[in-house]
């Protein structure tokens, strides 16, 4: 097994409920809400992973060399959804990466062997919100709609987020 001990250069930095508001609000009103009214239904929001799945994942990364995660934007297709709710919705898809100085610049994907042929390290285990969602933001009522701190809402010009 093979272990990264070097401690990252990039250090995390916290971000305040404002920022994340604004952020969110940015998404919503920039992307959202025309993915939402191409598709005719509310697109997700969000994907939840659990804690056990991210640290699961992070021990295969670390045990194939792996010193990073990048995280992938995805669509689900009719043959790949793993519920028919989910089809043509946005998705997150995590991918092991190495880099050989610890930043973003020098990754580059990861991969593993099964029976001799290459297999990239990467795991789809997240529930994307809607239509899989908590009682927090982003909740859909039976249409599809986005309850709580987004609504969209269908007019004479198309959908919008408010």
């Amino acid at each position: 097994m093979n272990t990264i001990e070097k401690k990252s250069v990039n250090d995390g930095k916290s971000v305040a409920q404002q920022e994340v508001d604004s952020l969110i609000r940015a998404y919503k009103q920039e992307r959202w809400a025309a993915n939402s009214e191409r598709l005719g239904k509310a697109d997700s929001l969000s994907v939840w992973f659990s804690v056990e799945d991210l640290e699961n994942f992070i021990d295969v990364v670390k045990s194939n060399g792996g010193n990073g995660v990048r995280f992938h934007y995805g669509v689900h297709s009719a043959e790949n959804a793993p519920m028919p709710e989910l089809e043509g919705r946005q998705t997150l898809v995590m991918i092991g990466n190495r880099s050989s100085d610890g930043t973003a610049h020098t990754s580059k994907q990861l991969f593993s062997h099964n029976n001799g042929q290459p297999e990239i390290v990467a795991s789809l285990v997240g529930f994307p919100c809607p239509p899989v969602c908590g009682s927090g933001l982003g909740k859909a009522n039976e249409n599809g709609r986005i309850l709580g701190s987004a609504a969209l809402i269908e007019g004479e010009n198309g959908m919008s987020v408010i």
